[in-house]
């Protein structure tokens, strides 16, 4: 199956030249010159990837990324932005906004082949959801809304498993059997404890139980959708 980039660049020769680069390794690159007609198509048919500029004729790009990520069905497209605004402040606004990557102009070809390679790469992983939480088990990256949290490795591992396992209860002593081994001293899974803290406040600093929930006496649980 195709993977599908929408490239919104209103500079036809730039737009040439992103569709004559891309269009390869089963990519289907789709242009369009403004906002109508790019979300006219995306109605119909939702693409993989976009390809933002910021400067069109008819809609400001920090709109269009705002329309595409105000619908929560949209929360696995990548988008990336390309603009002639390379300032830190430009860069931030639009990856607060949503965007997955913020490449400036003028851009090698190389570099854009290579973020693009890197999100397909991303897309072609599988993925676990958990309410606003997208689990990539290959690359240990875990997304909330879209914005990367960096877990260790060891609290990656662990919220995993609660994920695999969201349905029941699970004690210290089997999270900590589940990567360290059966042969460990039982009372050294209290250390999961630390890492289940780290989790919480990288997830949630301001509400603790948002996501994993004490059992207590038996061990974690995750809390119901």
């Amino acid at each position: 199956m195709a993977y599908i980039i929408y490239s919104l660049e209103d500079d036809k020769e730039i737009s040439r030249v992103i569709n004559l680069i891309l269009s390869k390794n089963d990519n289907e690159v789709i242009s369009f010159y403004d906002a109508t007609s790019f979300f006219k198509a995306f109605d119909s048919l939702k693409p993989n990837m976009v390809l933002l500029d910021l400067m069109l004729p008819d809609m400001k790009g920090e709109d269009v990324l705002k329309k595409i990520r105000e619908d929560k069905a949209n929360k696995d497209i990548e988008i990336i932005v390309l603009s002639a605004k390379n300032s830190i402040v430009s860069k931030v606004d639009m990856l607060d906004l949503g965007a997955d990557d913020y490449i400036a102009k003028p851009f090698e070809v190389l570099e854009l082949i290579s973020r693009v390679n890197a999100k397909k790469r991303r897309h072609n992983e599988e993925v676990i959801t958990y309410q606003d939480l997208s689990i990539y088990p290959l690359k240990y990256e875990i997304y909330k809304n879209n914005e990367k949290i960096d877990l260790t490795t060891n609290e990656f591992k662990i919220l995993s498993y609660l994920i695999k396992n969201k349905e029941r209860i699970i004690s210290r002593d089997e999270l900590f059997k589940a990567y360290w081994g059966e042969n460990m001293a039982s009372f050294e899974s209290r250390v999961i404890d630390v890492h289940i803290k780290g989790i919480r406040d990288k997830l949630d600093p301001n509400n603790k139980d948002h996501y994993i929930v004490t059992i207590y006496g038996e061990g974690y649980k995750l809390k119901n959708e």
